[in-house]
This record gives structure tokens, C-alpha cells and sequence, in this order.
């Protein structure tokens, strides 16, 4: 019979891997904008991808909580609502999105507790094909997106692999609502794919008389989870081209026989798009798997022609597989969206276990969980 403590031990190995790839992703991004060498002191500021990975993940927990209690959601659209969010507290096209999500003047909107964290409503950087197809709301889903392949869809789309299969397997409709290119919308989907994979992929327990440093110092939890992510991913609800397998399997060739390899990454992240950004990360995180090798794995990605996307994406991958204890505390503690990231990354977990505002007929145990996370 299974002992208590099992689901509790279960429970926060899952919350250390989901904090792993929160904290692991907005790092990246942070070390990438630096080109991998951030200041000695200070705040480490964020990215915009951090900033929509935010509103990604409580996107998320919004549309369980929705489909808890409503027994029906469509989650890209509960996330559109959150990007949306975003965009006001930004002061993007306010009017229409007061027109859009609320249309008779609700003092309470914009609603829950994410758009009251100063740094999200700060400029943090360029995405302008999300700020393009967001200022067109009032055209509707179908009519917003751009034709952009930017990386920016795939980087915010991150957190969807902790929520498992379902929402996996909207990730390329989270990237639709703003890009239309379909390489984008292909990578995207992939990439949380081989992040879900991470995420579950099972890691040997460490010996603690073993040094840190020479923990798994050959990486192989990272290089197996990233070949199995790799050569599972043809599948029904999971479309991908010939040619896109064959590079994700050649990047993944590319750094298990010249790894750290400058030239090699150069090449497969040529530029800011989305397949740039998974190919790179991809090579980077293979090539530095160990847990002792994420800050070496995320200055070299932060070499790429777009560091911050490439760096992004490896530290998301490396940090669902090691956990967020594996990711430098120095660092870490210093970034000023720790705490929201954490938080998302706890609560996310948690609603998935255990929906702490109920169900349709099940009553909350937390009463102020529909306050922090209204379920639309």
C-alpha cells in the first residue's frame, strides 16, 4: 500500500521539475539578452518571453480551473485572454481590449493576481508579432495573426508541457493566435513536446556522498529524454515534416559527436525564429546535459546570433529534467521574477493534483484560489 509521504515525495519532485523549467526558461532569456555574461550585482531583469511565459502559465491554470468547474474549455482561448491582460498592463491597445473583455466597465478587470506584479507591466523588450495581433483583437482569432515565424511564439508556449498531453497538444494553437507561419506554430508544438518529455522523463537519485559537480557528469537523464522526446514525436496530434524530424535528430546528432561546437550552433540557430530557437537549444542542452553544466550550457547558447531565444529554450529543457535546485542560486535568487515564476510553477502543479477552488460539485478548499485564478 502506498505510504503517504510517497505522494507528498511524488508531489514535490513534479513541482521541482515544473520550477526547473519556469525559472530554467527566464534565466535563459535573461543570460541570453547579457550574451552570457550578466552583471556581478544587482537585479537581473526579465525578458519578454518571461514576462508571456507568465501569462502562459496562469493562462493555463485559469482554463483547468474553467474545465473543473464548467466540465468544457477551450484553453487557447482562456491563454488568449491572459495574453490580452498583458497587453493592457503594457498599455497595448487598451481601448479594445476594455471592448473585448469588458465591454461594461468591471472595476475588477483586468482580473487576478498576476496583472498586479510591477515588473509584467514594464517594456521588456520587442515582440512585435504578438503586440501586432493583439492590437487587432476585435478581429478575432481567426484574423489577428501575422505571418511571422518569430521566435516568441515558441518561447512563451513553455509552461504548457507541465500541464501534460491536452494542453501539449495545443501549443501549436497558442502560437497561431498571433503567428500564422506554420513553422512556427510546428516548432512550437515540438518544443513543448520534448519539454513534456523532460519534465517525465525518470532521473536516477542522486548519492549524497557523491559531490554535486560529479553528479551525473555524462548528462544521460538529458540526452535520453531528448532522444526518446525525439523519436516519439511523429504522431497523430503531433504533425511534423520529414525534413523537421530530420534536423531535430541532426541537432541532436551534431552535439553528441562535436559538441559546444560555436559553428554548429550558428548554423542551426541562424536567426530569431521559432525552428532556430528549438534546433539550437536542442544542440546546446545535448551538448552540456550534466547538472553541473547548466551555466556553461547557457553562456554558450547565449552565443547564438539570437542567444536570448536559443538560451530561453535550453534553460527550460535542462532545468525540467535537473530541477530548479539544480539551477545556479546565485543567479536565481537575484532575477526579479523568481517569485512569480515559482509561484506559477507551484500553483500549476498543485491545480493539476488537487483543484484547490473545487469542482462543479465538489466544494474549495481553498477559498481564494477562484480569486487568483478566475476560470475565463
Amino acid at each position: 500500500m502506498p505510504h503517504a509521504k510517497d505522494s507528498q515525495r511524488e508531489l514535490f519532485a513534479r513541482q521541482s521539475r515544473a520550477r526547473g523549467l519556469m525559472l530554467g526558461l527566464a534565466l535563459g532569456e535573461t543570460l541570453g539578452a547579457a550574451r552570457g555574461r550578466p552583471p556581478a550585482t544587482g537585479v537581473l531583469r526579465a525578458g519578454v518571453s518571461t514576462q508571456l511565459a507568465c501569462f502562459t502559465a496562469e493562462g493555463v491554470i485559469r482554463a483547468l480551473v474553467r474545465g473543473s468547474h464548467k466540465g468544457v474549455c477551450y484553453g487557447p482561448g482562456v491563454v488568449l485572454h491572459a495574453y490580452s491582460r498583458w497587453a493592457f498592463v503594457q498599455g497595448i491597445a487598451q481601448e479594445k481590449m476594455r471592448a473585448r473583455w469588458n465591454p461594461y466597465d468591471n472595476k475588477g478587470w483586468p482580473d487576478g493576481w498576476l496583472t498586479g506584479v510591477p515588473a509584467l507591466a514594464e517594456r521588456r523588450g520587442s515582440a512585435p508579432a504578438t503586440v501586432t495581433a493583439l492590437s487587432r483583437i476585435e478581429l478575432g482569432e481567426p484574423g489577428m495573426a501575422t505571418p511571422s515565424r518569430g521566435c516568441h511564439a515558441l518561447t512563451r508556449a513553455l509552461p504548457v508541457a507541465v500541464a501534460g498531453p491536452w494542453a501539449v497538444a495545443q501549443a501549436g494553437a497558442l502560437a497561431a493566435l498571433t503567428h500564422g507561419d506554420p513553422a512556427a506554430q510546428s516548432a512550437t508544438l515540438h518544443a513543448a513536446f520534448l519539454a513534456h518529455h523532460c519534465l517525465g522523463h525518470p532521473v536516477a537519485a542522486r548519492d549524497p556522498f557523491t559531490p554535486p559537480e560529479q553528479d551525473d557528469p555524462s548528462g544521460r537523464a538529458v540526452r535520453e529524454a531528448l532522444h526518446a522526446g525525439i523519436t516519439a514525436l511523429p504522431g497523430d496530434d503531433r504533425p511534423v515534416t520529414e525534413q523537421e524530424h530530420a534536423r531535430l535528430q541532426a541537432a541532436f546528432k551534431h552535439a553528441l559527436e562535436e559538441p559546444a561546437h560555436p559553428g554548429h550552433l550558428a548554423r542551426l540557430a541562424p536567426d530569431p525564429t521559432a525552428p532556430a530557437a528549438l534546433l539550437g537549444a536542442v544542440y546546446a542542452a545535448a551538448s552540456f546535459p550534466g547538472r553541473a553544466d547548466i551555466p556553461a550550457a547557457l553562456a554558450f547558447a547565449a552565443g547564438a546570433p539570437d542567444g536570448e531565444s536559443v538560451a530561453c529554450v535550453t534553460g527550460a529543457l535542462l532545468g525540467a529534467v535537473h530541477g530548479a535546485e539544480a539551477l545556479p542560486a546565485g543567479l536565481v535568487s537575484r532575477h526579479e521574477l523568481a517569485w512569480v515564476l515559482d509561484t506559477l510553477a507551484r500553483d500549476l502543479t498543485l491545480e493539476l493534483d488537487d483543484s484547490p477552488s473545487g469542482m462543479e460539485h465538489v466544494p474549495a478548499w481553498d477559498p481564494h484560489w477562484w480569486e487568483r485564478y478566475p476560470g475565463w
